[in-house]
């Protein structure tokens, strides 16, 4: 299985027209409309390999559905190209279908009034999968997201974790090379979270699908995402691995050891500055002047272990939302 995504100045501008308020503003529209446009996305170029998964992040309003629409084929962009698994979206709405799956956390493809095991029948005709491909993905599926303990049920019966389980199933029934995921878990309890995420950990690792994922979980993206894309205003802001992220963005890190002999002469590693040493108890943190080759906090608590005995050690890191937020203001896009 192959698949990737490859997105070259993508831009979407959206044309409306302003109501004027009251009957008068109204009839002022109608013969004289006042047209705006509006930049959804604007020049985004980013690739995602086979077998990745790529969060893309963004406040409410970014660009981010706008841009899966685009690659599954419902948009067309204003100008720019993309290719998903070879396909140009857009052109070939047919093709790109038979080669993307797709989850969207507010609406099912399911049918309302069915069963879903009855669901995953007409996809199977839709797609035509054969017989016992079907029955063995289902087999799979079932394993790993436990549908069979509610395919026989409607699926207006189901919790949301039930429908969002049995949709990512559908969407994978046909064995697609790349997924779209636009908010899958939104709402969900943690423990179904952990199954879903658990799900697409295996897709990605052992069956090699490429995932594109958007969420506001912070969780979701530090437990799944490879790289992580943000934008903002339709643009992109940057594009990097949660390593380089946090080594640019959070350098709000710190660590605490207790030394084993509180007499230990302690003095600054490279890029970690000696924060605080009362007896021996001692507290670390990045070296102001080492900027973005700062050490992570990760690589600061392997040197603290390795030059220190230590008794007990801790690390506190900020948190990934911090993280993301101080990128946006740095960006000047905030």
């Amino acid at each position: 299985m192959s698949g990737s995504i490859e997105v070259r100045g993508l831009s979407r501008v959206f044309h409306t027209t302003v109501r004027r308020p009251g009957f008068v503003g109204a009839v002022r529209s109608l013969v004289n409309p006042e047209r705006v446009t509006k930049h959804a996305v604007r020049d985004i170029t980013f690739d995602v390999s086979p077998g990745e998964l790529l969060a893309l992040l963004g406040p409410n309003g970014a660009g981010k559905s706008t841009i899966i629409k685009m690659l599954t084929g419902i948009l067309t962009p204003t100008s720019g190209e993309a290719r998903v698994a070879g396909v140009v979206p857009y052109r070939e709405r047919e093709r790109n279908a038979r080669n993307i799956g797709a989850v969207f956390g507010q609406r099912t493809q399911l049918w309302w009034d069915l069963p879903v095991r009855e669901s995953f029948a007409i996809l199977r005709d839709i797609y035509e999968v054969p017989k016992a491909e079907h029955a063995a993905r289902l087999e799979e599926f079932d394993d790993l997201l436990d549908l069979s303990s509610f395919w026989d049920t409607r699926v207006r019966h189901l919790s949301l974790g039930q429908r969002v389980r049995s949709d990512l199933a559908a969407a994978l029934l046909h064995d697609p090379p790349v997924v779209f995921l636009d908010e899958p878990t939104i709402g969900m309890d943690v423990v179904v979270k952990e199954q879903v995420r658990e799900f697409l950990r295996y897709q990605v690792e052992q069956r090699g699908r490429t995932v594109l994922l958007t969420t506001h979980d912070m969780t979701e993206v530090e437990r799944l995402a490879e790289r992580v894309v943000l934008i903002n205003h339709g643009r992109l802001v940057l594009d990097g691995s949660l390593d380089e992220i946090r080594r640019k963005f959070g350098s709000t890190w710190q660590v605490r050891a207790t030394l084993a002999d509180p007499h230990t002469q302690v003095v600054p590693l490279p890029g970690i500055a000696l924060l605080r040493h009362d007896g021996p108890r001692v507290v670390f943190g990045p070296e102001e002047s080492a900027g973005p080759d700062a050490p992570t906090v990760h690589q600061a608590l392997k040197a603290v272990i390795e030059h220190y005995e230590v008794t007990d050690i801790a690390l506190d890191e900020a948190d990934l939302e911090d993280v993301m937020r101080a990128a946006y203001v740095q960006a000047g896009d905030l």
